[in-house]
């Protein structure tokens, strides 16, 4: 039986967690720049000012989900933290994007260092 706790930790280390996010605009030169950072991109904020439903035609906001904890209630762990969490929402990160929702572009893992139990 292979030892996954051994081989997740050294994973972990040896790539400095499991989630990364990369730009999808190549920037070769400045005129790349121009048009994904400024002064281009106000004529897409003026648009989105002007109708908020372009975001999502024009921005990561029509394919990204953000999964988040505050590490209270963590898989069989309990309240290990928010630090210690994110592991956790990596995987899940990559588990949503590889397997249930494929048309995603951006999943953003992230924690919260605080706990509130609130209804939103």
């Amino acid at each position: 039986m292979s030892d996954y706790g051994s081989q997740s930790l050294q994973l972990h280390k040896q790539l400095r967690g499991k989630w990364e996010i990369r730009s999808r605009v190549p920037l070769k030169s400045r005129d790349d720049l121009s048009r994904a950072y400024t002064p281009g991109v106000a004529a897409v904020c003026e648009a989105i000012a002007i109708d908020p439903a372009a975001a999502y035609e024009m921005t990561m906001k029509g394919n990204s989900v953000a999964i988040v904890s505050d590490g209270s209630a963590v898989l069989g762990l309990g309240n290990i933290g928010a630090r210690a969490a994110l592991p956790v929402m990596e995987g899940k990160a990559i588990l949503f994007i590889r397997k249930l929702r494929s048309d995603l572009r951006s999943l953003l893992p992230g924690n919260l260092r605080s706990t509130f139990h609130s209804v939103f």
